[in-house]
């Protein structure tokens, strides 16, 4: 059995002509055939003559260019027109004439430059045609010879019609990709910032520290360790991000969940950050985006904890609810200030646009007794 599906898909893949050109050849054997070949149009009301040597030659000239409508649409056009104009003069009235008609709507819906021009030359040849069909006494009247030029000019403005429809659709599908490269380059350029921001200030806080261990050996080996461990970690993370900006890329990224909100408060520790952590209730069990954005929460408060209150105690609460996730990270005075690297602001404007995205609720600033505090409030259900 023919797979329909392949045998559609390989038929999309051949040349625009290649797939106009059978209806090229029904047409011209159609205007051939006895019996129907004089069912054609009749314009001046020339005596119809019997089909001879030549006039195949005038059906081909009609109708062999539909081949080539779409791609070289002015050029069918004109060679379509001289078929046309060769079979109304000659007399021989076939169906091939009504090859002129497909050939205006085509011109209309794909020429892309010189369409005016184009109007103009097939008018005055219009014309032309008007003037020696008259002089061989032919009895069509001016109206009908206006009429038919009417029914060429609707053809011709349905055609375009469809052209600015394309247009239109086409300009619409290019801003939604722009806007959703834009969308994607802003999500990578977050998860960016939230990882090498999180993982490189507990290493310098991690290094810092370990300067004045050198006389506790035991103590230095840990923190080196920790330092290694966190290093191997960002280069995980980044790695995954990375693979997001190859073509070739097709799996979805890996997101950190609420589940690992622990380990976070255990690197956080070990780079010497005194985190009391605690989770009410328990996280929903399809949670999306609310999943990434309570981690990313308590990630960006426990760096900038650790970047500008080191070694303060920072308390982290979450509490998951019914109807959302509750996140609180409050840091007690201002730390030691021995590691912190400057700051732009771009990882809580993030959190900010993450958590609003969501339809959630974010806040950040200094609490009653000094310490910063961030909140947020994720509503359940934000999809994935």
């Amino acid at each position: 059995m023919i797979d329909v599906g392949w045998a559609v898909e390989r038929w999309r893949r051949l040349p625009v002509p290649v797939r106009d050109l059978p209806l090229a050849l029904a047409l011209a054997l159609a205007s051939l055939a006895p019996g129907v070949n004089s069912h054609g149009t009749q314009l001046g009301d020339v005596p119809t003559r019997p089909l001879d040597a030549f006039a195949v030659a005038v059906v081909a000239v009609e109708c062999l260019p539909l081949a080539i409508r779409r791609r070289w649409p002015a050029a069918g056009l004109a060679l379509v027109s001289l078929g046309f104009a060769t079979d109304q003069l000659r007399g021989y009235h076939t169906l091939a004439a009504t090859a002129l008609t497909i050939a205006v709507f085509s011109a209309g819906a794909h020429l892309e430059r010189y369409r005016r021009p184009t109007v103009l030359l097939v008018t005055v040849a219009y014309v032309q045609l008007v003037v020696a069909l008259s002089g061989t006494g032919a009895a069509e009247s001016p109206a009908g010879f206006v009429t038919f030029y009417a029914g060429m000019a609707a053809l011709w403005w349905f055609g375009a019609n469809l052209r600015t429809g394309r247009a239109a659709e086409a300009e619409r599908r290019r801003a939604v990709a722009e806007a959703s490269r834009a969308a994607e380059r802003a999500r990578i350029a977050r998860e960016l910032h939230d990882v090498v921001t999180h993982h490189v200030t507990a290493m310098v806080v991690q290094a810092e520290a370990a300067r004045y261990l050198t006389a506790r050996p035991e103590r230095l080996e840990q923190t080196l360790a920790a330092i290694t461990g966190t290093g191997r970690r960002a280069v995980s993370d980044l790695r995954n991000l990375l693979d997001l900006l190859n073509p070739e890329h097709g799996g979805e990224p890996r997101t950190p969940s609420v589940g690992e909100l622990r380990a976070l408060v255990e690197q956080t520790r070990q780079a010497g950050q005194p985190v009391e952590f605690t989770e009410d209730g328990g996280p929903p069990q399809t949670a999306g985006s609310t999943e990434v954005a309570v981690y990313r929460v308590v990630q960006e408060a426990l760096t900038n904890a650790l970047k500008y209150a080191h070694g303060s105690r920072t308390v982290v609460h979450v509490l998951h609810a019914q109807g959302g996730t509750t996140v609180e990270v409050s840091t007690e005075g201002a730390g030691s200030g021995h590691a912190s690297p400057g700051g732009s602001g771009r990882g809580l404007a993030g959190l900010r646009e993450r958590v609003g995205v969501l339809g959630g609720e974010f806040s950040a600033g200094r609490g009653v007794d000094g310490g910063f505090v961030v909140r947020a409030r994720i509503p359940a259900g934000s999809p994935s």
